[in-house]
């Protein structure tokens, strides 16, 4: 993590650590590092998002930068539109799955990918010198508007193909996938039923995806006979999904059935995933031919794994997937429209699932500050391998550790001031006794650091 930009971009709460002025000075720093060119800006739902971007792109004006201003977007847009209009680069201003008070920029490259760690520290750099570009009165840059939202369902349709036609469900959370997610779905030929479409601000659910927040889903895919359930955060880069039975399809389950899919789809080849993914991923994609490749945490590292390898899907177990042969950006959308695909060839998603090994996977959250983050988790790194005989080891991202039928994760938060703990084990037993040891262990951490 860096000074501003953590493992999403920048995200805090508005009018405290995300301000006007700061959106100003990214501006101005993004248009100084790309020395010219063409930068897409697009926006979530949040009551802030507009008064930010009028500052970033104030900023960007004023290095002498074009901006393509798209104004409410999802995020799988900007990315899309990047690419569609050759820009330079791409800005989202949201801030995803986080409660409304927050927001957040993150930046995109021209290839619709999100700004490496790399690249942000460059811009954090410019950011602190405030050494910025400035354009003289008659060289400052222009603004358009567009629309890319029919192109986007327009060429959307040129992958995506259903023999029948479904009944979905589909909860936008009104986020900004309110705005394209439904018309996608209809032009597909479903019969499409919405709930929480209303692009507010005001969230009427939590955003991220799980089977807490989407129980009326749920219960509507149950009372409609629906063949699934739909579901997005604040920006709809992820996406949840409810059976045709009315059941919160398990995350590690629907990324496994999704990897099997698109392997029959493209052929056979490398997955890209996360270290907080599971064994049962390995297990089912395995057979069809497919290897798995475990980065980072956050979807530029899981995009970047896969160009590095030329990998056939990408996704973490949060409901985040990447479809290289479609856009490098984190796509809910797209990735609705390739579940009906997939329902349309394989069947219903409640058999499926059934073909997907399951293990007892347990998460928890500890509050920890964020200038705590460093010395707790060099306090955990050595404390966990003394307390749990391990097989395996991988440190690429926070700590790993595994044997042959469990593996536990220890991760500082990127967005959120919180330790994560992620574990899977073969039995409930098991599980459990992995995570009281490893919240003790972590809480004592936190308390020495």
């Amino acid at each position: 993590m860096g000074k501003y930009f953590g493992t999403s971009g920048i995200r805090g709460v508005f009018n405290d650590c995300v301000t006007p002025e700061l959106a100003l000075r990214v501006g101005k720093a993004l248009g100084t590092y790309l020395d010219g060119g063409s930068v897409v800006v697009g926006i979530d739902t949040r009551t802030s998002s507009e008064t930010l971007k009028r500052a970033l792109v104030s900023g960007l004006l004023s290095t002498g930068t074009e901006v393509i201003d798209i104004g409410l977007a999802p995020t799988p847009l900007t990315g899309f539109a990047i690419r569609l209009y050759g820009a330079d680069a791409g800005v989202t201003i949201t801030a995803s799955h986080n409660p409304p008070e927050y927001n957040g920029i993150k930046v995109w490259q021209s290839n619709g990918m999100a700004y490496t760690p790399e690249m942000e520290a460059e811009l954090e750099a410019i950011l602190d010198s405030g050494n910025f570009k400035k354009a003289p009165w008659n060289e400052i840059g222009t603004l358009r508007r567009a629309n890319p939202r029919g192109e986007y369902v327009k060429r959307a349709l040129k992958m995506v193909e259903l023999e029948n036609s479904y009944t979905v469900v589909l909860d936008t959370g009104n986020g900004a996938g309110s705005v394209l997610s439904p018309y996608l779905q209809r032009e597909l030929g479903n019969k499409v039923i919405s709930l929480n479409a209303h692009p507010s601000g005001f969230f009427v659910r939590e955003l991220e995806p799980n089977a807490k927040s989407l129980s009326a889903l749920a219960k509507t895919v149950k009372a409609m006979k629906a063949d699934v359930g739909i579901a997005h955060d604040g920006d709809a880069d992820r996406i949840g999904v409810i059976d045709d039975e009315g059941n919160f399809v398990e995350y590690e389950v629907m990324l496994s059935l999704i990897a099997g899919y698109m392997l029959r789809k493209f052929g056979k080849g490398k997955v890209v995933t996360t270290v907080d993914a599971g064994f049962a991923l390995d297990d089912y994609v395995k057979p069809l031919g497919g290897e798995v490749i475990r980065t980072r945490v956050g979807d530029v590292a899981v995009a970047d794994e896969l160009v590095r390898h030329g990998g056939v899907f990408g996704g973490e177990p949060s409901g985040t997937w990447i479809i290289p042969q479609w856009n490098f950006t984190p796509d809910g959308i797209f990735a609705g429209a390739l579940v009906l695909e997939m329902i349309d060839r394989l069947g219903p998603i409640s058999e499926l699932a059934k073909d997907v090994p399951r293990y007892v996977t347990l998460r928890a959250k500890i509050p920890c500050p964020n200038e705590k983050k460093a010395k707790a988790m060099e306090i955990i790194a050595k404390e966990a391998l003394k307390t749990f005989e391990y097989k395996r080891l991988i440190d690429i991202d926070g700590i790993r550790i595994e044997n042959d039928d469990w593996w536990i994760l220890f991760r500082p938060s990127g967005t959120e001031p919180i330790m994560r703990i992620t574990l899977e084990a073969h039995t409930e037993e098991k599980a459990k006794e992995l995570m009281e040891k490893a919240e003790r262990l972590v809480r004592e951490a936190i308390a020495r650091s």
